[in-house]
C-alpha cells in the first residue's frame, strides 16, 4: 500500500506542477477572476487529491472511515500536515476542477478498436426521490435495461485494453445517442466502436462516419434493412461485455457511486477521483489478444 501511496501522489504531484500555472495563465489572458487552486491551510493541493484518489484503492466502504482510522493513524509519515475529518470534507470541493483534469489526463489512447456504453449513478433508493434534496432539480428520472432510477448516467469509452479513453456525466433521462454526448466520448478515437441495441441509429451511424468512425451494433430482429457483417466485427461485439466489467469495476471496486452524498462538488470529486483510481489498477478487464480472439469456427 505504501508503494501506491507514493506512485499515486507522484503522478498527482508532477500533474499539479504543471496544471496550476496553466490554470493562472488561462485566467490572465481571459479577465477572469483567479480560480483557488491552492487549499488555505497547510495541506496542499497535491496531497489532498492523492488521499482522495487512494481511498478508491484502499478497499474502504466509506470516506470517513478510510480518513480516520487509516490515514491519520498511519499515514502521517507520508502527510505530515494532516487536517481533522470535518476540516478536510470543507476541502475537498477546492479539488474538483483539477480532478477531472488529472482524469481526463489519466485516460488511455485508442487502439482503433473502441466500446461505448453508460451505466447509472443512483443518488437515492427509488422510494426517497419525494424527500431527496441535495441533488433535487439535478437529478432526474431515467430507465436502463435493470428498470427505472434516479440520478445521473457515466458515458465512457474504452479501447480494448480496458482503458477509459473518455467519460462524461449527463442526467438520468439524457439519450445515449445524444450528439453531444456521443461526441465527447468519440473525442480523438479512430476506427470501430462497438456498443449495444439502444445506440443504433442512421443518424448518429452518419455523423460518426464523417470523424472516421464505424459504429457498429447488433442488429434488430425486426430490422427491414439487415446487412452482412463481417467476421471480425461479429466476435468483437461477442467482446462487447468488457465494458460492463468496466463498469463493474468503476462501482464496485473504485465505489464511484453511493447514496451518502451532502455536497454536490463532493459527488464530483468522488465520480472524478474514483475513474483516476481506476487508472492505477494493475490488471483491467481487457479482450484477448487478437491472434487468439478468433475461434476456427463459429458455432
Amino acid at each position: 500500500m505504501d508503494d501506491l501511496i507514493i506512485s499515486v501522489f507522484y503522478e498527482i504531484d508532477n500533474f499539479c506542477k504543471e496544471f496550476i500555472p496553466y490554470m493562472e495563465q488561462q485566467c490572465i489572458q481571459t479577465g477572469d477572476k483567479p480560480v483557488p487552486l491552492e487549499l488555505p491551510g497547510r495541506l496542499t493541493l497535491s496531497e489532498a487529491m492523492a488521499i482522495c484518489t487512494v481511498f478508491h484503492l484502499s478497499g474502504y466502504r466509506t470516506f470517513k472511515w478510510f480518513y480516520q482510522e487509516l490515514v491519520l493513524k498511519n499515514y502521517r509519515k507520508f502527510f505530515p500536515n494532516l487536517v481533522s475529518y470535518n476540516r478536510f470534507v470543507e476541502l475537498m470541493p477546492y479539488t474538483a476542477l483539477p480532478m477531472v483534469f488529472f482524469a481526463h489526463s489519466r485516460c488511455g489512447k485508442c487502439t482503433g478498436i473502441s466500446f461505448a456504453d453508460s451505466t447509472t449513478i443512483d443518488v437515492c433508493d427509488s422510494h426517497r426521490i419525494q424527500q431527496h434534496r441535495v441533488f433535487k432539480d439535478i437529478a432526474q428520472r431515467g430507465k436502463s435495461s435493470t428498470g427505472w432510477f434516479y440520478g445521473f448516467k457515466l458515458h465512457i469509452s474504452i479501447n480494448d485494453r480496458g482503458e477509459i479513453l473518455n467519460f462524461c456525466l449527463t442526467c438520468g433521462n439524457k439519450d445515449d445517442r445524444n450528439p453531444e454526448v456521443m461526441g465527447h466520448i468519440t473525442k480523438n478515437i479512430f476506427g470501430k466502436l462497438f456498443a449495444d441495441k439502444g445506440y443504433i441509429s442512421k443518424k448518429l451511424a452518419g455523423q460518426l462516419q464523417k470523424n472516421g468512425i464505424q459504429l457498429v451494433t447488433k442488429q434488430k430482429k425486426n430490422s427491414k434493412t439487415k446487412s452482412l457483417m463481417e467476421l471480425s466485427d461479429k466476435i468483437l461485439l461477442r467482446k462487447r461485455a468488457v465494458i460492463e466489467s468496466v463498469n463493474d469495476f468503476l462501482k464496485n471496486i473504485c465505489q464511484i457511486e453511493h447514496s451518502r452524498h451532502r455536497n454536490c462538488c463532493n459527488f464530483v470529486v468522488n465520480l472524478v477521483s474514483g475513474i483516476a483510481a481506476y487508472s492505477f489498477l494493475p490488471k483491467k478487464p481487457s479482450i484477448q489478444p487478437w491472434n487468439n480472439a478468433i475461434p476456427c469456427r463459429i458455432l
